[in-house]
């Protein structure tokens, strides 16, 4: 997808981005995953009587995830990558790394996912083990988490964006 000045997760509802980062992680899902994909395999499990109807017209008060992929398709296109679309957030363990970043009263600059990187490389996740915030098993995977936030929106995207929401 080119550079667009909107953020097109932002649009996706919270569902529907659930079900696009299932379908990008799931080992057996052919990669790159496209809307329409996902689109299929959300048709796929509704039951035949139910397809039928939603073929026909739509008779949900709510637009449904199938409504608002249908949207989506339009409006960007049958192949636009899901992961575009997917509102990828950190973990609770990055989110305290990140917090921890954020509350350092020394920090001069915007804390970017590059920075959260550097810092994890640095020892910042042993230390909050250390103090108690993270458990000690909670900062194996913090690497790569970040590496795959980086991946998606760049190492200078501010990293508070990422953090966790419940």
């Amino acid at each position: 997808m080119t550079n667009n000045p909107i953020d097109v997760a932002s649009l996706v509802s919270p569902r529907l981005s659930a079900l696009l980062l299932s379908r990008i992680n799931d080992p057996e899902t052919e990669q790159p995953v496209s809307l329409v994909m996902v689109r299929r395999f959300l048709a796929d499990l509704l039951p035949e009587d139910f397809r039928e109807a939603e073929q026909m017209h739509h008779f949900d008060v709510d637009a449904s995830m199938l409504d608002e992929l249908d949207a989506l398709i339009e409006e960007y296109g049958p192949a636009a990558l899901a992961i575009d679309f997917a509102q990828a957030s950190a973990s609770e363990a990055l989110s305290c790394v990140i917090e921890a970043l954020l509350d350092d009263d020394n920090r001069e600059n915007l804390i970017t996912l590059g920075a959260v990187r550097e810092a994890i490389l640095s020892g910042v996740a042993a230390r909050l083990v250390g103090d108690g915030a993270l458990e000690d098993d909670e900062d194996d995977t913090l690497l790569a988490e970040v590496d795959a936030l980086i991946e998606q929106y760049g190492i200078d995207a501010p990293a508070e964006g990422c953090l966790y929401q419940e």
